[in-house]
């Protein structure tokens, strides 16, 4: 299942913080796109994942907004 999460208009680290505050509702195998509109987004949910073994699937832009598609491990 998908779930979203508006972090636009946000700064640094707070796009993150409420990812993973959303993903704990999750269940395992679901998805949340986020999306943000700070540029070190992309970077920083990179990290986020690498160190959560959450699974990164998709990073895209559309116009202003990156859309961030990050998945809770099954």
């Amino acid at each position: 299942m998908m779930h979203r999460l508006d972090a636009t208009g946000l700064s640094c680290p707070l796009p993150v913080l409420r990812a993973k505050k959303a993903l704990r509702t999750l269940e395992p195998g679901d998805s949340l796109e986020v999306r943000a509109t700070d540029p070190s987004a992309p970077k920083d949910f990179e990290a986020f994942c690498e160190t959560t073994r959450t699974i990164l699937d998709s990073v895209t832009e559309e116009g202003a907004v990156l859309v961030i598609i990050i998945r809770r491990p099954a």
